[in-house]
């Protein structure tokens, strides 16, 4: 028992290391979802996710059991499908946000302006969003499982288990607590204002000035991981290009390896998501185009 539970540590500790970038994006994603909510009602959406989250792991965690037991060779490829999605999501993002700005703004806005209608149904507004944030992060728990998978593909079903379950709390006791204290930032900063002491009085301010930047710091970080993770898992998949990584680290002198490494995979990353983006864009126009045309 002593043996099996030293190894599910050490291997959990190597996945949350490979999953870091599926974390930030799924920390600052979360966060996002509670935008357009009530103060009062923040902390009761956070649970409702966190609990339909860990719904989507009890579903994920049998089912990569299965497929490493019965087709252990469909873990690799399922690898490589999970990093080049992270590599495009990553893409998508930094396409709709220097290419198609106006439309993230004009969604904000319209969501500014639903909120001031007295008529709009609050609840289901909620609920709505709840739904679509159990949504991603079932894709993101189901990249998150497969990337631990990866890491005990070798080990034994007890093994296996043991990490992905550990993973799994880790995943979501982790985000969901760290999402409810981000959304609460506020929150605790006007608290501090508000008190006579000037000291705390100036925290306040440093906290509830800290909150956005916090917010856009883990974006960009999560969106960085992102290229990061996802270019190294499929980079290792095929033998050719881990092999130019290699040729990279070797070049340069010892104290830059490393970092030579995560260029050429960060690099690699950013490419492939770009494609990624080009060619499904490519096939939703003429997806499009060819409905149109049929309609006629």
């Amino acid at each position: 028992i002593a043996t099996v539970l030293d190894d599910v540590a050490t291997m959990t500790k190597l996945a949350t290391k490979k999953t870091a970038g599926v974390l930030g994006d799924d920390l600052a994603l979360n966060a996002e979802q509670v935008t357009g909510v009530k103060a009062s009602r923040e902390l009761p959406v956070v649970w409702a996710v966190a609990k339909g989250s860990a719904l989507n792991k009890c579903i994920l965690v049998p089912a990569a059991l299965l497929i490493s037991s019965v087709a252990s060779w469909a873990i690799t490829p399922l690898l490589m499908l999970g990093g080049s999605f992270l590599c495009f999501e990553g893409a998508e993002k930094l396409v709709h946000k220097f290419l198609h700005p106006d439309a993230e703004e004009q969604k904000k806005k319209e969501l500014r302006e639903a909120l001031k209608d007295p008529n709009m149904d609050l609840k289901k507004l909620e609920q709505r969003k709840i739904k679509g944030a159990i949504r991603t992060d079932f894709i993101l728990s189901a990249e998150i499982i497969v990337i631990s998978l990866g890491t005990v593909v070798g080990a034994s079903l007890v093994t296996r288990f043991g990490v992905l379950v550990a993973i799994s709390v880790i995943v979501t006791v982790g985000v969901y607590g760290l999402v409810a204290g981000i959304v609460r930032l506020d929150d605790v900063g006007q608290a501090l204002i508000q008190r006579p002491r000037k000291i705390s009085q100036k925290l306040g301010h440093g906290i509830v000035a800290f909150a956005p930047w916090l917010m856009k710091f883990l974006s960009i970080a999560g969106t960085t991981a992102m290229f990061l993770v996802g270019g190294g898992i499929v980079v290792h998949g095929i033998p050719f290009l881990h092999h130019i990584q290699k040729a990279i680290e070797d070049a340069v002198p010892d104290a830059l390896e490393t970092l030579a490494g995560l260029l050429f995979v960060g690099v690699f990353g950013i490419v492939l998501g770009a494609l990624l983006v080009l060619i499904i864009e490519l096939g939703m126009k003429l997806f499009r185009r060819d409905k149109a045309a049929a309609g006629h």
